[in-house]
């Protein structure tokens, strides 16, 4: 496979050859159109200049006449009328004129050559030395007509012009290919870098080095800098990723050597009925807690796939948040929990399922981080969004673990004295299902005084 250097010079050299021809062919039908008439005519005029130079003296040699004529800049072709011709000045390279033509000036008729015998781009008419490429009309001298054809001789003429344009146009030429071979390779540099940035991020490198190009304002400062971004977040990435697995294995793990070690010292008889019964009852909670979590772990996966739909359904919200309540009434009536409930009718589209989960996480929360005797507030507000807020008095969360609550496993199990059931996965949750729907989710908190949740959703 070519490289890309390789394709940059090639196509550059395309576009400087087929650039070349275009041009070569507008010029030419320029010339056609708006010059090749204007130089027949002005060579017409030459020849008609000659002959009446000649024929105001006809006493003149002829020969000598033609001679000085061509060495003023002419190419001439002299045929007398029993078609033996001379040759003034440079001689023509190829081309011929046929007997017809000949007889045709000698008649008395002119003969445009560059008009009639040229059937190749009209610019090069100009410059082609053919006795064809003449313009011809008869003259009259001492010895009878003869056949006049006359040209400029260009070589004579411009020779050194055409030489000085022909070097112009291939140093010209030669420059651009060196340049562009040249200047291809700082074009290239960056993507080679890129490139060499995308093998070290493959091998678990995520110091890409891309330092020099960010200061750039062009598009290759931004690629740099978006890929840059790109593979910092892919460095977070694999950190959580990382993480993940290790808070993952760490859930698991605990209750399982819990599990493990019970089992064994009651399947060994080591401990008393009494132990046992309360060893067995710790098994039961541990395998509860751990089912919860592969709950939640196979909820959480099926919320990130790309393609999850929303099976949006229209229903009562506040009776939705009632049903909830109603369901955790031994919950908050245990703890002598108070509520004020603001729950107006209103009807909303979404996945019924999905916010049962958001107001039974946050609910549920809102109980067991409280306090007896405080207070949760749930209030439902219709504006240009549903905004549902649900408020307790409780024990709060520290302002430093505020940014982090809806990481998947994070955990503020000190400052919240929070049972050791929690796996931190019921906040990450929420947040998802609410991204879902394209609403947001904020929390205000202040450790001691109480927490509140505020979710905003659109009207679908």
């Amino acid at each position: 496979m070519r490289s890309l250097y390789v394709r940059i010079v090639f196509t550059f050299v395309v576009i400087a050859v087929i650039s070349g021809i275009v041009g070569l062919l507008l010029t030419s039908l320029y010339y056609e159109n708006k010059l090749e008439a204007n130089n027949e005519r002005k060579i017409v005029e030459m020849g008609q200049s000659i002959r009446s130079m000649y024929e105001q003296d006809p006493e003149i040699n002829l020969d000598a006449y033609l001679r000085g004529i061509a060495a003023l800049g002419f190419q001439i072709y002299a045929v007398d009328e029993n078609m033996k011709g001379n040759v003034y000045g440079a001689a023509f390279k190829h081309g011929a004129l046929s007997s017809a033509q000949i007889r045709t000036v000698l008649d008395g008729s002119i003969y445009y050559g560059m008009r009639e015998e040229n059937t190749r781009l009209k610019i090069f008419s100009f410059f082609e030395n053919s006795m064809r490429n003449t313009v011809g009309m008869p003259l009259q001298t001492r010895s009878g007509k003869i056949a006049l054809f006359v040209r400029p001789d260009l070589e004579k003429q411009i020779g050194e012009i055409r030489i000085i344009v022909a070097v112009l146009l291939g140093v010209t030429f030669i420059a651009s290919l060196v340049l562009i071979v040249v200047l291809t390779r700082l074009i290239v540099r960056p993507i080679k870098m890129l490139k060499k940035a995308t093998l070290q991020i493959v091998k678990g490198n995520f110091n890409v080095g891309l330092e020099a190009f960010r200061n750039r304002k062009d598009e290759i400062g931004d690629l740099s800098h978006h890929f840059a971004q790109m593979a910092q977040s892919i460095r977070q990435l694999d950190q959580m990723r990382q993480e993940f697995v290790a808070n993952v294995s760490h859930e698991f793990q605990t209750p399982l050597t819990s599990i493990q070690g019970f089992a064994r010292a009651v399947l060994h008889k080591e401990v008393t009925p009494e132990q046992s019964d309360q060893y067995l009852a710790i098994i039961e909670a541990e395998s509860s807690r751990l089912s919860s979590l592969s709950k939640q772990l196979l909820k959480l996966a099926a919320l990130d796939k790309e393609n999850k739909e929303l099976q949006l359904t229209t229903f009562r919200l506040d009776e939705q948040i009632r049903q909830i309540i109603i369901m955790l009434e031994w919950q908050w009536t245990d703890k002598q929990l108070h509520l004020d409930l603001n729950l107006p009718e209103i009807s909303i589209t979404a996945d019924s399922q999905l916010l049962y989960e958001v107001w039974l996480n946050l609910i549920s929360n809102g109980i067991n981080f409280s306090e007896p005797g405080d207070t949760i507030t749930i209030e439902i507000l219709d504006k240009d969004e549903v905004i549902v807020e649900i408020r307790d008095t409780g024990i709060g969360i520290p302002e430093a673990e505020v940014p982090f609550i809806f990481e998947r496993f994070h955990k503020a199990d000190k400052a919240r004295n929070r049972s050791s059931t929690g796996s931190g996965l019921g906040l990450a949750i929420v947040h998802k299902i609410v991204s879902l729907h394209q609403g947001d989710i904020q929390v205000r908190s202040e450790h001691g005084v109480g927490t509140a949740f505020t979710v905003t959703l659109p009207h679908l």
